[in-house]
């Protein structure tokens, strides 16, 4: 197995962990302070990482302004894709939101090609299409939905919110290949910890001073949550370092596509834990996902 296809398999785990550890934390904190505990908690962690693998290698990087610039876009982009996306929750459309949002894998193929200039071969194209058409049915399968919503109701609220939040995801993703690549190191490592260590500095600095303003007291909460916080930082950020570095060895577009396992890995939690039952639809999502990872791992 390449080391690419790895790093991205753990990350979507731990994405699936973090977002589990999340939910118990969003009871006692607001949804922009449950966010916020994964970039400042996952900060600290993230320094450390970046020291360890700076004392195994010592190459000069090329902290230009390309690297900080994509650095700041794939930040920037990150926050604003979150809350977009809560955004559309927030709508009675919000199953559409959701199903929108999963457009992320195809969107970032697009801004593979238009920002970093890497092409996406044709097969490559079609599994992604396979495996979103399958995201789509494991994310609708158990929701009151009528698909014909979801094909002919593009342009309502729920739906550009989706949509806006897979833009985001998608800018982000690719911008974080960009500033791996811009530091010119043959270390992916190192590349990768040193493009998420700048990106949480900002995430963090940016998201204290919105609480601060604008949420009083909400960072005194986190603060009183420190340790359920901490397992979401530590989760987040071990994920974290799965996706930046699998995304500066491989098109950011390949590394989306597999990463849409996580899917599957909330899926087999449903069933083993939760005892749920399982509907056709969710097996034959299931079964699209693998078929579009398969194809693209096989080309």
């Amino acid at each position: 197995m390449e080391a690419w296809v790895l790093f991205s398999l753990v990350a979507a785990f731990l994405q699936n962990l973090r977002n589990s550890l999340q939910k118990s934390i969003n009871s006692v904190l607001s949804t922009s302070g449950a966010a916020y505990t994964r970039f400042a908690f996952g900060l600290p962690l993230a320094i450390i990482y970046w020291c360890v693998i700076r004392l195994y290698d010592a190459q000069a990087l090329n902290w230009g302004i390309e690297f900080f610039s994509f650095a700041s876009l794939g930040a920037v982009a990150q926050i604003l894709a979150m809350w977009f996306l809560l955004r559309s929750f927030a709508l009675k459309s919000f199953a559409v939101g959701n199903a929108y949002s999963k457009t992320e894998t195809i969107q970032t193929a697009f801004f593979t090609i238009l920002i970093l200039g890497e092409a996406v071969a044709g097969i490559t194209f079609l599994a992604i299409i396979i495996s979103f058409v399958g995201v789509c049915f494991l994310s609708l399968a158990k929701l009151t939905f009528d698909p014909r919503e979801f094909l002919f109701s593009w342009t309502n609220k729920g739906a550009l919110m989706g949509l806006a939040n897979g833009m985001l995801l998608g800018i982000s993703a690719v911008s974080y290949r960009g500033a791996g690549l811009s530091l010119d190191s043959d270390n992916a490592l190192l590349a990768a910890s040193a493009t998420l260590m700048v990106a949480l500095i900002i995430q963090t600095i940016l998201l204290t001073a919105y609480l601060y303003i604008y949420e009083k007291g909400e960072l005194k909460k986190v603060w009183q949550n420190k340790r359920k916080a901490s397992l979401v930082g530590l989760t987040s950020m071990l994920g974290s370092v799965g996706w930046f570095t699998a995304m500066t060895i491989q098109n950011a577009a390949y590394v989306r596509a597999v990463g849409q396992v996580e899917l599957i890995f909330s899926f087999l939690t449903s069933i083993l834990i939760f005892k749920e039952k399982i509907t056709f639809y969710e097996i034959l999502g299931t079964v699209l996902i693998v078929g579009g990872i398969l194809i693209l791992l096989l080309d």
